[in-house]
């Protein structure tokens, strides 16, 4: 089955209040005839396709899963949403799909900030895969010149208009991990735009925390237990203050080297965070040159060093691949490390003097 409801403003201000209307109802058999199927079927086979990762590898992912919120000892059935979900998966009729996606509907229009748009629900089998149906929920703002629809004839070229739009939002459910499995406790939610209002009328739905923001907190732990075992109970104020520049530190974008650990300790320290993230990423500039790797390659591959009151990166491997253009540094023989250390410092000497490392 296949529902549509269209959302638009009362009056003229498009920020005002909103009211919707139910437009068209599709048994399985109408769907199949309709002008829509083709748009649709490819749509919802973007959205079963669509990867994404209980534990983003990023803070603002487009694709995120969610998983439903129920008390320690609860059943699943004691989720509202679940309970909703499921009504509509299990829908007898088009009356009884009506009248839940109704009660869905409802709860989407209390969201803050909400817009006009199609607001589509349908059911999709996989029959090769399983019997018990996937709902998918789209909702596709109106641009203004589209937002037009006067009656039911005219659905189909309006919504497909809209509905073609990149800013797409969408929610499946169940998730599917994997091909051939089903994880009914998730669903699988995807927003292009900023807005979060359509994952937040979901009230009793979670996600979990992004890689960073799980990394974040493993080092601070870790930054909290250094400050344990440096100071003691009578060096109150500066332990205070050492404490809000690192809460300053760890909330900026663009972050220093603070100089505070020691190699061995921050080997110590990442070597807790790689156990549980193998794959986590290294990445830094140093002045204008970026740096990528893994954090396991720290100690490992990758040295930070200081030098004539300079840092010093030292990258190290079997081989090196150049890309794009061919440069005349592909055809080096590498000098031997000390050779480049000595040179290094002489350039230094001579920057202090004010010459240039080319003068000669």
């Amino acid at each position: 089955m296949c529902l549509f409801f269209v959302i638009r403003s009362e009056g003229t201000d498009p920020d005002g209040p909103k009211k919707y209307k139910h437009y068209q109802t599709l048994t399985h058999e109408e769907y199949q005839d309709s002008e829509l199927r083709t748009f649709l079927d490819s749509e919802f086979k973007r959205i079963a396709k669509r990867k994404a990762e209980v534990n983003p590898a990023a803070e603002q992912v487009p694709t995120k899963i969610g998983r439903f919120i129920v008390e320690p000892g609860h059943e699943l059935t004691s989720n509202p949403n679940y309970n909703l979900f499921q009504r509509l998966r299990t829908a007898a009729d088009k009356n009884e799909f009506h009248h839940s996606a109704d009660d869905l509907l409802r709860i989407y229009m209390d969201t803050n900030a909400v817009r006009g748009g199609a607001f589509i629900l349908a059911l999709g089998k996989l029959n090769e895969l399983f019997d018990e149906p996937f709902l998918f929920l789209l909702k596709c703002d109106f641009e203004s010149n589209i937002a037009r629809i006067s009656d039911e004839k005219s659905l189909i070229s309006h919504v497909e208009m809209a509905i073609s739009a990149r800013n797409i939002k969408s929610i499946q459910y169940p998730h599917m991990p994997e091909e051939g499995m089903l994880e009914e406790w998730e669903l699988k939610i995807h927003q292009a735009s900023h807005a979060r209002y359509f994952e937040e009328f979901l009230k009793y739905v979670t996600y979990e925390k992004s890689k960073p923001e799980i990394v974040n907190e493993q080092v601070m732990g870790l930054v909290h237990q250094f400050m344990e075992d440096k100071w003691q109970d009578s060096q109150v104020e500066e332990r205070r203050q050492e404490e809000q520049q690192l809460e300053v530190w760890a909330a900026s974008e663009k972050r220093e080297l603070q100089e505070k650990w020691a190699h061995e300790h921050v080997l110590e320290a990442a070597a807790q965070i790689i156990e549980h993230q193998p794959e986590l990423e290294l990445k830094f500039k140093l002045g204008d040159v970026a740096v990528k790797g893994l954090m396991a390659d720290y100690g490992e591959s990758i040295h930070i060093a200081r030098m004539n009151g300079r840092y010093v990166v030292l990258i190290e491997g079997e081989s090196f691949q150049f890309d794009r253009g061919v440069s005349p540094i592909e055809l080096l023989h590498p000098e031997d490390l000390g050779d480049v250390l000595r040179r290094m410092e002489q350039n230094a000497r001579k920057a202090d003097d004010g010459e240039t490392p080319w003068d000669e």
